[in-house]
């Protein structure tokens, strides 16, 4: 089977399933596992987002979405060329990834065209859905079911883990930050697996974009910053925006040191199964003595000397 899979979490699927070589095409952002280099990328954004700030891609972003134009671009002649037989794509996000709409013409074009897999996951549950989804399109079904049962069962030892205590923390976990946006879908849900009230969103909604008044009202005790599709030093070179900012201050978090950064790109942000690895850095982070106050390394704290007083 020749699979065209351009959505990342999808991606990490099909080759935890045994079937990588069979991948012709994937996005740019396919980079897990991270010996992908030979499959030819079928997607390019519009906009690159490295060497621009978070305000900047914001503004650009909104901006082509504005003149109702595609963030990204398809390889139609390559597409084309490489005659799959099964295209995975999502529904979820005009901003994270191509779309079945802006594929619908290749599609047609293609004889015989190929099967078309649409993901559109809005909670955690929904994420192993889909794995399980994607092993019966792929001929893994039986590989599926098993892989999405081992992830529930690492779910269910974290649940149990942090179980005995009694009055979950209050914690708030920031998509964006500039301008601030809450981190919506499987995420609230990832909180509560490990243990946390999140005080921003709820699960299964979009992510939303917050002022400061609504943040420091909220009075979380513990600050999670994930920007979409950031790593830790991504992150880290545009905390200004946030540890600048004069209410920074005034937020529980940061009065008590209880500020985080993580990998959104690899564990929160991709509905994938590295979802569950994040699942169980927030358990650390939450219930630090269930791990022995010991962070992973993928985790870092914020020292509290860097913030600044106004």
């Amino acid at each position: 089977m020749r699979i065209c899979s351009l959505v990342p979490g999808a991606t990490e699927v099909v080759a935890a399933l045994g079937c990588q070589d069979n991948l012709i095409g994937i996005s740019h952002e396919c980079d897990f596992p991270p010996n992908l280099d030979q499959v030819p990328v079928m997607v390019r954004p519009r906009i690159e987002g490295h060497h621009l700030s978070s305000a900047e891609i914001d503004r650009q972003v909104g901006a082509l979405v504005a003149a109702d134009g595609g963030l990204y671009e398809l390889d139609e002649p390559r597409l084309l060329a490489a005659r799959p037989d099964l295209l995975i794509a999502q529904a979820l996000c005009d901003v994270c990834a191509i779309t079945p709409s802006q594929l619908e013409r290749v599609v047609h074009t293609l004889s015989p065209s190929p099967r078309m897999l649409t993901l559109s996951p809005s909670r955690l549950d929904d994420v192993l859905r889909d794995i399980e989804r994607i092993g019966a399109a792929i001929g893994r079904e039986e590989a599926g079911a098993q892989l999405a049962a081992a992830l529930r069962r690492r779910l269910d030892i974290v649940r149990a883990n942090v179980r005995t205590h009694a009055t979950p923390p209050r914690v708030a976990c920031l998509e964006w930050l500039s301008p601030l946006y809450t981190a919506g879908h499987w995420v609230p849900d990832m909180g509560a697996a490990a243990g946390g009230l999140d005080v921003l969103a709820q699960a299964g909604t979009t992510s939303r974009k917050l002022d400061w008044d609504t943040l420091v009202a909220a009075a979380p005790d513990i600050l999670v910053l994930m920007p979409c599709g950031f790593t830790i030093p991504r992150t880290k070179a545009e905390l200004a925006l946030v540890t600048d900012h004069p209410q920074w201050n005034a937020l529980p978090a940061v009065q008590k040191g209880a500020v985080y950064l993580v990998d959104a790109l690899s564990y929160f942000s991709r509905p994938g199964p590295r979802l569950i690895d994040g699942v169980e850095q927030l358990a650390t982070i939450l219930h630090p003595a269930c791990s022995e106050h010991r962070l992973p390394a993928s985790v870092e704290r914020l020292a509290v000397q860097t913030t600044r007083s106004h």
